[in-house]
């Protein structure tokens, strides 16, 4: 068997025709539109469904047990869709993101080519889907075109998330909301696959129709416990890596609330420019990433207004969630998910989600400095949040983690019976009170 991990097989322009990519299924509602973008591009692709022990069990058999839970899990879920026997080995290709920043992310992708050959798939190539140019001999160019109708994709994905989020906890007709929000996943995928909705009148003809649509759910709106979900981007957004969270909270009874998927992209962008500015750089980097971030902003405000006008909360804009940090921790933290991560839970407590699980992998150190860490800072300037760390990886149970998410619950229950309660007013002493009681004090034992 070939053990030389630096000659790996490379995806070349002409397997776009004859090579199906799998991919890993981070956001399973954004990822599908993502997938259906591919598929216009002209790649055959795949967006896997495997989830369970076994996925978990193949990544600790080929990735170190120490390295990142995310990383394990997809590697895993990788070799056990190439273990199925349902794809052509020799015509089969994958596709995994590197962030490029200071975070074992980057690194994901020699660690899944060194668990490929260990497993005996070595001829298997690896997509690199980034924007820094770490791969120089990647098959799959990154277009102005396919980068519009990415960010559209995202867009669309994170508004049916929380339209289905804020409706289906007090739909009336239970499965109206998933119905929904299946109805659009399959319109939006036809749209990008005819090559349309992705201009600025489309979204924001789209979005306003969408919100529209999920408002005219039947709903009864009752005083239901918020949560909010933040954490590393994989762990808190995929169910394979955080356990089914989300159904979880759904079967509490909890009405629950995951920052999108697009503020990672806009603090990624942001964050060029920020380099440059604390660390030094160049021009160029400044105002490509303010260009970046102005075009961004045109779908953000689409959706920020299609979720306002029908009555649904809405995200801050990315500008003010990036002043939210200030006092806390410094913008020139942005390892992982970096300062984001205590932006966006601060956003939460003043919006009326002050329940919030902070999903980390165990030993992701970005996310126990600008998670777990904050926590404390939060408090003092919040003192309604109540906020819970739980630790994902191969050796938590899941019962110890929905144990200790019951707890934080039970708390956020208190607290959401004492608001409801009506306010009594303060009993009068009755007559003679105040004169019997000193009595009763001064009367010997």
């Amino acid at each position: 068997m070939n053990t030389d991990y630096t000659n790996y097989p490379k995806f070349t322009p002409e397997m776009k025709k004859t090579h199906t990519i799998l991919i890993p299924n981070m956001a399973p509602v954004q990822f599908r539109i993502l997938a259906a973008v591919m598929r216009q591009a002209g790649y055959r692709c795949e967006l896997l469904e495997n989830c369970g022990s076994q996925v978990c069990e193949l990544g600790l058999k080929y990735v170190h047990n120490d390295t990142c839970y995310p990383a394990l899990l997809v590697i895993g879920q990788f070799l056990d869709a190439l273990g199925s026997g349902k794809y052509d080995l020799d015509h089969t290709a994958l596709i995994i993101t590197q962030t490029g920043g200071g975070c074992r992310a980057s690194n994901y992708i020699h660690l899944l080519r060194k668990a490929l050959v260990k497993a005996g798939y070595p001829q298997v190539p690896v997509v690199s889907l980034n924007f820094s140019g770490l791969e120089k001999d990647s098959g799959f160019p990154i277009t102005l075109p396919l980068v519009r109708r990415m960010l559209a994709a995202v867009y669309y994905g994170d508004l049916l998330v929380a339209l289905r989020a804020q409706t289906e906890p007090y739909e009336m007709a239970q499965g109206t909301a998933e119905a929904r929000q299946e109805k659009w996943l399959d319109t939006i995928c036809g749209w990008i696959g005819d090559n349309r909705g992705c201009s600025g009148g489309e979204i924001r003809t789209a979005m306003r129709e969408m919100a529209a649509d999920f408002a005219a759910i039947p709903v009864h709106r009752t005083p239901k416990v918020k949560v909010g979900v933040v954490g590393e981007i994989y762990v808190k957004h995929s169910p394979l890596g955080n356990n089914d969270l989300e159904k979880f909270l759904a079967s509490q009874g909890c009405e629950v609330n995951i920052p999108g998927l697009m503020g990672m992209i806009q603090y990624s962008t942001y964050n060029l420019s920020e380099t440059a500015r604390l660390y030094g750089g160049t021009v160029l980097e400044k105002m490509g990433s303010g260009v970046g971030l102005k075009y961004i902003e045109q779908m953000e405000s689409a959706m920020i207004r299609a979720l306002k006008e029908n009555g649904f909360h809405a995200p801050l804009p990315f500008r003010e969630l990036t002043k939210l940090a200030d006092g806390i921790i410094g913008r020139g933290n942005k390892m992982g998910e970096g300062w984001l991560l205590t932006a966006e839970m601060v956003e939460l407590v003043r919006a009326g989600y002050e329940n919030i699980v902070c999903a980390q992998p165990f030993g992701c150190l970005p996310n126990h400095i600008c998670g777990k860490g904050m926590i404390n800072r939060i408090r003092e300037l919040y003192p309604q949040a109540n906020i819970t760390p739980i630790d994902y990886d191969p050796g938590a149970t899941r019962v110890n983690q929905e144990n200790r998410i019951k707890l934080m619950l039970a708390v956020a229950r208190e607290r959401l019976e004492e608001r409801a309660a009506p306010q009594q007013p303060e009993a009068a002493p009755a007559r003679g009170g105040a004169r019997r009681e000193r009595t009763a004090q001064a009367l010997p034992v």
